[in-house]
């Protein structure tokens, strides 16, 4: 029996989408061209654990916890978090201005702040945040700061290689989900090959003519076509913002329109392809602006994605002085991260309109388990039971829901749905932007 590991949100909703989302398991390590692009997507991942109400262990050995807290701002303010100090013995090596942080009770904060007394010995580290683990239930989310940081206080690659080849795959079994930062330039090409063998996740974030981009290099277990190209982004506080977000009617790419118009069907790049009549390869390469698709393509193309021409080249459907959309107008929605036959969709509004609220209709036949949820999303959801009944499982919590009840989600996620009853289940369910 081949056990399915659960996908979760990273906070970041273009790069759930990008990536596919986050695995429990996953060790998912970043390449940081400057030692500071990782640090808002680390927030994010901390955001929305505590958002699931999931223990996180913040392992520091860059940063005094002085430092690390105002750093962290209000996600400090949480008892489902633990920072272990490796800074104060190691690179802070016990100075007296590390040491009043304790002194004076500045460490009495919601979350706990565990010191590692000696951190320049790897099995003082690992016995530490194991053992903090081991007094912890479900899956437990790490932030290591750094890979960089644990060579410069290690001395030498072969103590980095040695220690991320256990952890890593102990880390897999134990069910957790581990955020590593390593400063690109810093090492050597054979430990960056090392370490993209062992990683379930590699993500590149570099400086490419005064841009920021995230490419991503491997993510184990997904199906997707976004590996090695870069995607520019730009972050503010804790936001990120892809280039491939921000539509205006006047300026639309046309590769990214298209393929954000066959993700929300739900296609693969070889499926649409195919009913297209044309190669994979010639999608990815239109989805890539590489080239452009010929007119009779372009037509067979939005016929299969049931939308009009224009919506190639405007940021959502003209829905001036529209009030009623038919139900010829709905779509079939596939998911094919879920069992096959678990699950049938229908978007009931057009593929190009871009409403605050995504309307779905949703059938789980009876019998049927699904082992995570239908959507990716860090925004708030509401679903209707229209008949039947359905069983959601939330951390170790599950609920009953019957015809009539609705169902109320922030950000967290499902980790299971299941239909118990001898007929289907039918939800009118909302995605809230």
């Amino acid at each position: 029996m081949i056990l399915k590991k659960l996908r979760v949100a990273s906070g970041v909703s273009q790069l759930d989408i990008l990536l596919g989302g986050l695995y429990i398991g996953d060790n998912v390590v970043w390449y940081d061209d400057t030692g500071s692009l990782a640090s808002v997507f680390c927030l994010n991942f901390i955001q929305a654990s505590q958002a699931q109400n999931k223990p996180l262990i913040y392992v520091s050995f860059d940063r005094s916890p002085r430092n690390l807290l105002e750093k962290l701002g209000s996600l400090a303010d949480n008892q489902n978090l633990i920072i272990l100090d490796c800074f104060t013995y190691g690179k802070g090596a016990g100075a007296d201005i590390f040491l009043k942080f304790y002194e004076k009770g500045d460490s009495k904060w919601p979350c706990r702040i565990i010191s590692v007394d000696d951190p320049r010995k790897v099995d003082q580290v690992t016995g530490a945040f194991y053992g903090v683990h081991g007094t912890m239930e479900g899956d437990v989310r790490f932030v290591f700061e750094s890979l960089t940081g644990m060579q410069e206080l290690w001395g030498g690659e072969e103590h980095i290689i040695n220690f991320y080849s256990h952890s890593c795959p102990r880390l897999y079994e134990l069910n957790t989900i581990a955020y590593w930062i390593i400063e690109k330039q810093a090492h050597s090409r054979r430990l960056k090959a090392k370490i993209n063998q062992i990683a379930q996740v590699a993500i590149d974030l570099s400086v490419i003519r005064g841009k920021t981009s995230l490419t991503i290099l491997k993510a184990e277990k997904r199906n997707i076509e976004t590996f090695n190209k870069p995607y520019n982004y730009w972050s503010k506080d804790l936001n990120i913002t892809f280039d491939s977000e921000k539509h205006t009617t006047s300026q639309i790419n046309l590769g990214m329109r298209l393929k954000e118009l066959r993700t929300k069907r739900g296609l693969s790049q070889t499926e649409l392809a195919k009913l297209v009549g044309v190669t994979p390869s010639s999608i990815s390469q239109m989805e890539s602006d590489l080239i452009y698709p010929s007119l009779p393509a372009l037509l067979k193309i939005a016929e299969v994605l049931s939308v009009e021409v224009s919506s190639f080249f405007q940021g959502s459907a003209d829905v001036k002085d529209r009030v009623i959309f038919p139900s010829r107008e709905s779509v079939d929605v596939k998911f094919p991260d879920l069992p096959k036959g678990s699950i049938y969709a229908k978007l009931l509004t057009p593929v190009d309109f871009d409403p605050k609220a995504e309307p779905y209709l949703i059938e789980i036949p009876p019998g049927k388990n699904i082992p995570s949820h239908f959507f990716i999303h860090k925004g708030e959801e509401i679903g209707y039971l229209l008949s039947g009944k359905l069983q959601l499982k939330l951390g170790k919590a599950v609920y009953m829901g019957h015809a009539g009840d609705v169902i109320y989600l922030t950000s967290e996620m499902p980790s299971q749905w299941k239909n118990p009853g001898p007929d289907s289940a039918r939800l009118l369910w909302l995605k809230i932007k």
